[in-house]
C-alpha cells in the first residue's frame, strides 16, 4: 500500500541540520505513527513521505520554510527582570508569554541583573533540515482514527472522547 493522505504510517527517522548534527532520532527507541495529513510532522516532510511504501528507506531534505519557518527578530524581546520577579528564571527554560494573538511558549535565551531577553521562534527556525527515513508500516487508518485525529492502538487510544 502507498502512503496517501489519511494514512497510518509507523517509521523511523533521524533528523540533522545543515551541518550534519544529530537533532533527533527515534532509532534507539519507538517508531512514530501518525495519520498523514493531521499536520503530526512538518510540511515539508509530510510531503515527501506520499508514495512510499513499507520497506522504502530514503533521505529528505526540507528547507526551513517547509520546516518549522524562518527566523523572525520581532519576536526576540529584552524584559525587565521586574516582570519576573515572582519566580527565578534560568536560561534555556520555556515559558508560557500573553501576546497580542494570544499565548506563546518563549524560551529564555539570556539574563542578567536587569533583564531577561526571550525568543519566541521556534528552536529550529531558519534551519534547513535533513531527515534519513525507514517506512516501517502502511495502513488505512480507521473512521475513528480520522474522526478523533490520531492513531489508535490494539486497546484504543487510551483516552475517553
Amino acid at each position: 500500500m502507498k502512503i496517501t493522505n489519511n494514512s497510518v504510517v509507523k517509521m523511523h527517522y533521524a533528523v540533522k541540520d545543515s551541518e550534519d548534527t544529530l537533532i533527533d532520532s527515534s532509532y534507539d527507541s519507538q517508531p512514530i505513527e501518525f495519520i498523514l495529513g493531521t499536520k503530526f510532522l512538518i510540511e515539508g516532510l509530510e510531503k515527501e513521505l506520499i508514495d512510499h511504501v513499507v520497506g522504502d528507506t530514503f533521505e529528505v531534505k526540507v528547507a526551513a520554510e517547509d520546516a518549522y519557518g524562518e527566523r523572525f527578530d520581532g519576536l526576540v524581546q529584552k524584559l525587565g527582570k521586574e516582570l519576573f520577579a515572582d519566580f527565578e528564571v534560568e536560561v534555556g527554560m520555556q515559558l508560557r508569554a500573553g501576546t497580542d494573538n494570544g499565548e506563546q511558549t518563549v524560551i529564555v535565551v539570556a539574563k542578567d541583573d536587569e533583564s531577561v531577553t526571550v525568543d519566541g521562534n521556534h528552536p529550529l527556525a531558519g534551519i534547513d533540515l535533513a531527515f534519513d527515513v525507514e517506512i516501517l508500516e502502511v495502513r488505512e487508518a480507521t473512521q475513528d482514527e480520522l474522526a478523533h485525529g490520531h492513531v489508535h492502538s490494539a486497546g484504543g487510544c487510551g483516552h475517553s472522547h
